[in-house]
């Protein structure tokens, strides 16, 4: 690991001042994706600015809908009671990332900041677009079981890790940062990137910017009777999703009001199933609707060597969160 140097701060202004001023310093909180990367050396900063401190731990109502602090921990998140009550989509997603100690120490920021855990990323001997733009992607043609098949192309077919932020993207949910030019608000959709020409950006946060907070809208309470998180995995803990779906309905009188599918394990970020939400809107909740939102979503798929496997899995796995969702939400 390179040395660096080390910085806690208790003011938002101060870490964001330090942050804007070297090119090569980075903010830290948990630290459970970031410490890795240095380890690694993926990652080598020459100063970590400690933000653990910083008054950005709360869990409250806001407009109607609730505000998740960026320092909150995912433990403390998944297990929060307005969370639970109106967005149980987020609190099964959490529980199924990661282990225990892990969620401890995660912050909610952080979930939204982790890199991508291909193999050919991590390691340094290997080619990474990502990791070194210009070098090419050794999973083209390499290992690449666990690799994206939505939205890739040929300069990075790596995936997004997150667990909590595919739920989010299914909520509609918007994130809240900071920086020198003030503040501003990013629909998670708009957060992270596709590869495009520039596969080392993950986000569309700037590097001076501070994530403060995540706001859950209103108006997603709605799904809060009928959503589920399914999460298909190598083994059922502490494992990355190869295909994840997060699912919810607003159904009446056995028709589908609103729908949101979200899908993660299966592009560089979190995939939103938008012809899936218009095949199931104003549709009958049925096995046969279920089944033509997977098929018009999995069209635009496209496998590499070692996970065509995906393709047939996330069929299913949209099925199979959508039926468990009509079922009350829980499996």
């Amino acid at each position: 690991m390179k040395p660096f140097a080390y910085t806690r701060t208790t003011e938002r202004g101060a870490a964001i001042q330090t942050v804007g001023s070297n090119q090569a310093a980075r903010f830290i909180a948990g630290g459970t994706n970031l410490l890795d990367l240095m380890k690694d050396n993926v990652e080598q900063p020459d100063r970590l600015v400690d933000i653990s401190r910083l008054e950005l731990v709360g869990i409250e109502e806001r407009n109607g809908g609730v505000r998740l602090g960026a320092l909150a921990r995912n433990s403390d998140t998944a297990n929060h009671p307005l969370v639970r009550q109106r967005y149980p989509l987020v609190s099964q997603a959490i529980l199924a990332g990661a282990s225990a100690q892990l969620r401890n120490m995660a912050t909610n920021g952080g979930n939204l900041m982790q890199r991508t855990r291909c193999y050919y990323f991590y390691d340094t001997a290997m080619p990474c677009n990502k990791r070194e733009p210009g070098t090419g992607c050794g999973a083209l043609e390499g290992y690449n079981r666990i690799h994206a098949i939505f939205g890739a192309n040929e300069q990075c077919i790596a995936t997004h890790p997150s667990d909590m932020c595919v739920a989010l993207v299914a909520l509609d949910a918007i994130v809240q940062v900071e920086g020198p030019q003030g503040q501003r608000s990013i629909p998670i959709s708009e957060f992270h990137r596709l590869p495009g020409d520039t596969p080392q950006v993950d986000t569309n946060l700037r590097r001076d910017e501070l994530i403060t907070a995540i706001d859950l809208p209103a108006a997603s309470a709605v799904f809060a009777p009928r959503s589920y998180y399914l999460k298909l995995r190598d083994r059922t803990s502490y494992a990355f999703a190869l295909v994840s779906v997060a699912a919810a309905l607003d159904i009446q009188g056995g028709k589908i009001r609103q729908a949101r599918v979200a899908m993660g394990g299966v592009a560089h970020k979190p995939w939103r199933a938008v012809e899936a939400e218009k095949i199931l809107t104003g549709a009958p909740a049925t096995a046969a609707t279920f089944q033509k939102a997977a098929e018009v979503t999995m069209r635009e798929a496209r496998a590499y060597e070692h996970n065509r496997f995906k393709i047939e899995m996330g069929r299913r796995a949209i099925v199979q969160a959508l039926t468990t969702v009509v079922d009350g939400g829980v499996a």
